[in-house]
């Protein structure tokens, strides 16, 4: 049987950027707060001297082993789902900080138009742009709403950039100027330039200089190592929450942060409607402990976020037969229908691409969101094309190679050397939408230790989706054509979803809005069926924005912890519900 434990103002789930901004927020509010992180209890000294290629970017040590907790996957409703159970074909952060630990660090805003998109797209095109199989939602929250959260983001996290000449104009600049420009960025930027496009520095969760935030956590300049995307960083040089959020919320008293704390079931009064806490395994003891707290805070990963509430039936779970429900509903990210472009190999030019950082880069937004016409396309939407310097290590750098070269073996051996600092990648960032197709459930076969069933993800492309890839590898080679390229590698087309969720860009599910019969949760996150959850991260976008989403989700976690306070102030419901009747 469960201890049951003191009560708390609120409980928080998961310990990424979206829990971390949560407890601290809490905690510098006075709330009695505890964080419930599922990992170890990774610190910045953990990390120090480990910059080792192929324990991270080979063996992906870094992420959550999938032999006991995964998905299961599938594309057709008639299939049976298998587990994915090698971290090459998924990746999701383990221990203290989550994902945003391996982040690269790239920063871009969701715009205007990706926050109302369907109203603005049938406002431009007609509602006949809209593809039947696409479920395209506004997010129930404007770009100038969210631009506040944005900026106190930013601030935390101390980003260096330079301003987008196509984004809306910023109410104050960034924190830090942009990182260095090297000679393959220049490259890229001189030859936007020359075909009219508006090059700019991607703005970057790597410090450009020391740094200071609002909270008095100091970060230090980066020393453009390489070992940043896939790795943590050892000098407090990169954006993360082990550098932000929870030694800010560990200095308070009132905040209490447990690790290897598995959390198994949000507690749920059905006569009340009220969460009351939530289970949780100490994974240390193997000991049961029931957390009770006024606000309940799932800040996990989405698919976790997910799970958690299928798991304590929290919600009506979607069925994509009748297509009603809410739980589950609009499972969407980036993994093999986005960044695709191309790679150029130069004879006579060599680049130093051994010197890097995870959003060193350059990028043009001349074909993201609804910033060109999308009149004649078959498809809604952009991205950014980006080229970004990383920094290559051995293993990586020895992949640069043409097509028809051997793998093995002499030839290989001299092309790998010839280009090692000859390619040159540019990709592009394309959004993804959400189809009625595509949704999580729980799987009716596969169970984790604990003997609970596995989140389910069925999910194959729909409308639009390969044809905003081909458009951006056309784009690409446009570019890397106008750099000089000798020769052009373009990515191949997937003809459908291969069960690799690659790049770790998962959202929706618990998706945002003003619409209960088309969201779990409103602006603030909280869910409309239980005033007391906030269920914060990737899992409320109803689409997935052209772009990287870690600011995004930062700029909503600060958005709900406006939110939870709110709440515990006047213990109600924060935003009046719309129906489509009153939407007509």
């Amino acid at each position: 049987m469960a201890k049951k434990l003191d009560k708390v103002d609120v409980v928080v789930v998961g310990m990424g950027w979206a829990g971390g901004i949560v407890a601290a927020e809490m905690a510098k509010a006075g709330k009695k707060t505890v964080g419930l992180e599922k990992g170890e209890h990774i610190k910045r000294e953990d990390y120090i001297g480990v910059k080792d290629e192929l324990r991270f970017d080979n063996q992906f040590q870094i992420m959550q082993e999938l032999k006991k907790d995964t998905v299961t996957s599938r594309n057709e409703l008639d299939e049976t789902a298998l587990p994915i159970r090698t971290r090459k074909k998924m990746q999701i952060g383990a221990n203290l900080g989550g994902a945003s630990v391996h982040w690269a660090g790239a920063t871009y805003r969701y715009w205007p138009y990706e926050f109302e998109i369907r109203s603005k797209t049938i406002e431009r095109y007609g509602e006949d742009k809209i593809p039947e199989d696409m479920n395209l939602q506004d997010w129930g929250i404007t770009y100038e709403e969210m631009e506040p959260y944005y900026e106190k983001w930013e601030y935390t996290a101390g980003i260096s950039g330079e301003q987008d000449p196509n984004a809306p104009k910023r109410n104050k600049p960034w924190p830090n100027p942009p990182l260095k420009e090297s000679p393959s960025l220049k490259l890229f930027k001189d030859a936007c330039k020359e075909l009219g496009h508006k090059p700019f520095q991607v703005a970057a969760g790597n410090m450009s200089q020391n740094y200071e935030n609002p909270d008095g956590e100091k970060l230090n300049a980066c020393m453009y190592c390489s070992f940043c995307t896939r790795h943590g960083c050892d000098f407090s040089a990169k954006s993360d929450p082990l550098a932000t959020v929870i030694p800010t919320a560990l200095k308070h008293d009132n905040f209490e942060l447990r690790t290897r704390a598995n959390v198994r079931r949000v507690l749920y009064d059905k006569d009340t409607k009220k969460a009351t806490g939530v289970l949780y395994v100490d994974e240390n003891t193997g000991e049961e402990y029931e957390q009770p707290a006024e606000v309940v805070v799932l800040a996990a990963f989405a698919f976790t976020n997910n799970r958690l509430l299928m798991l304590s039936e929290i919600g009506e779970q979607y069925d994509p037969e009748t297509r009603k429900g809410i739980i589950g509903r609009n499972f969407n990210g980036q993994y093999n229908n986005a960044f695709a472009g191309v790679k150029g190999f130069f004879d006579n030019k060599k680049f130093n691409l051994y010197a890097g950082a995870g959003a060193m880069g350059a990028a043009i937004t001349d074909f993201a969101a609804d910033n060109f016409d999308h009149t004649d396309l078959d498809f809604i939407g952009g991205g950014a094309i980006e080229l970004r310097q990383y920094g290559f290590a051995a293993i990586s750098s020895s992949n640069n190679i043409k097509e028809g070269t051997p793998s093995w073996g002499a030839d290989y051996k001299k092309e790998s050397l010839n280009y090692a600092y000859r390619a040159l990648q540019i990709w592009y960032t394309n959004n993804t939408m959400s189809y009625w197709h595509n949704y999580t459930d729980l799987d009716p076969t596969y169970k984790d230790e604990y003997g609970d069933p596995l989140l389910r993800v069925t999910y194959k492309f729909g409308s639009g989706t390969k044809e905003i890839m081909e458009f951006g590898v056309e784009k690409c080679r446009e570019i890397m054509e106008k750099m000089g390229a000798d020769y052009i590698k373009e990515d191949s087309i997937p003809e459908e979803f291969d069960h690799e969720f690659s790049g770790g860009h998962y959202s929706g599910g618990v998706v945002m809005g003003d619409d209960p019969e088309t969201s779990a949760v409103n602006n603030y996150l909280q869910m409309w069926d239980v005033d007391n959850l906030f269920v914060v991260g990737g899992s409320a976008f109803p689409q997935f924005g052209g772009h990287h989403p870690t600011p995004t989700i930062g700029a909503l976690s600060y958005r709900a912890s406006e939110g939870i306070e709110k709440y515990l102030k006047d213990k109600k419901q924060l935003v009046k519900a719309k129906t489509k009747t009153t939407n007509a």
